[in-house]
C-alpha cells in the first residue's frame, strides 16, 4: 500500500512519470502510487506534485512537502491534516 499513517498524516509514495499529456493518478507501479505529471522533469516537477496532490486532496499547499527522492522518479511525500481513509478516496484508491 502506498499510503502509510504518520503522527500528522500520511505518507506517500511515489512513481512520477514526467512529460505526461495530463496530470493524474496512472494505477500502481510496484508498491507506490504512479502519478503521471505534464511538467518536464527538471524544474518545475516537484511543484506540480505538489499542486496536483494539494488539489486532489483539499489542502493547502503548505501542507504537501516531498521527504524523499526530490531529484528521482520515486519519491515519497508527506501530508499533513489528512488520514489514510481520506486520501485513499480522494485519490481514488478506496476499495
Amino acid at each position: 500500500m502506498p499510503i502509510h499513517p504518520t503522527p500528522q498524516g500520511v505518507r506517500i509514495e511515489l512513481h512520477v512519470q514526467p512529460r505526461a499529456s495530463r496530470t493524474e493518478i496512472a494505477g500502481m507501479h510496484g508498491d507506490a502510487l504512479k502519478l503521471r505529471i505534464a511538467s518536464p522533469p527538471i524544474g518545475a516537477a516537484n511543484d506540480e506534485i505538489i499542486r496536483f496532490l494539494a488539489a486532489r486532496l483539499a489542502l493547502p499547499r503548505r501542507a504537501v512537502i516531498i521527504t524523499g527522492g526530490a531529484s528521482g522518479r520515486r519519491k515519497v511525500v508527506a501530508v499533513e491534516g489528512v488520514t489514510v481513509a481520506a486520501a485513499r478516496l480522494a485519490l481514488g484508491l478506496a476499495d
